[in-house]
């Protein structure tokens, strides 16, 4: 095949799919005027939608050998002093912060501050 020949193909080629561009553009739906029809979403939409929040009081980084070595009654310390307030995550993104409480023999958390 001769260079001027593969310029043709390549050349028709395009026509082609340009053609078939063309042809589909041609068959879309008009859009309408833009008016919203039904009810809108609104919050209402999606209050029930579930959320996953975490509370987090700390970190920290540990050996392998040390985390294998723990047993019942052993001791992590954390990198936050007990006076700081939790992180509240809600799917996975930092929104607020509060502090560690207890209610009827379960905890909980205080919300102090909005992000």
């Amino acid at each position: 095949m001769t260079d001027e020949s593969q310029e043709s193909e390549l050349e028709q080629a395009i026509e082609d799919a340009t053609q078939a561009v063309a042809v589909q553009a041609n068959e879309l739906p008009e859009l309408s005027d833009g008016t919203p029809s039904g009810a809108p979403l609104g919050l209402s939409g999606v209050m029930n939608v579930p959320v996953r929040v975490t509370v987090r009081v700390g970190s920290t980084q540990l050996k392998l050998s040390e985390l294998v070595s723990m047993a019942p009654g052993s001791i992590i310390p954390l990198d936050r002093d007990a006076h700081e307030p939790a992180d509240i995550v809600i799917n996975g993104r930092l929104l607020a912060r509060g502090e560690v409480v207890t209610i009827q023999e379960k905890y909980a958390v205080r919300i102090t501050e909005v992000l």
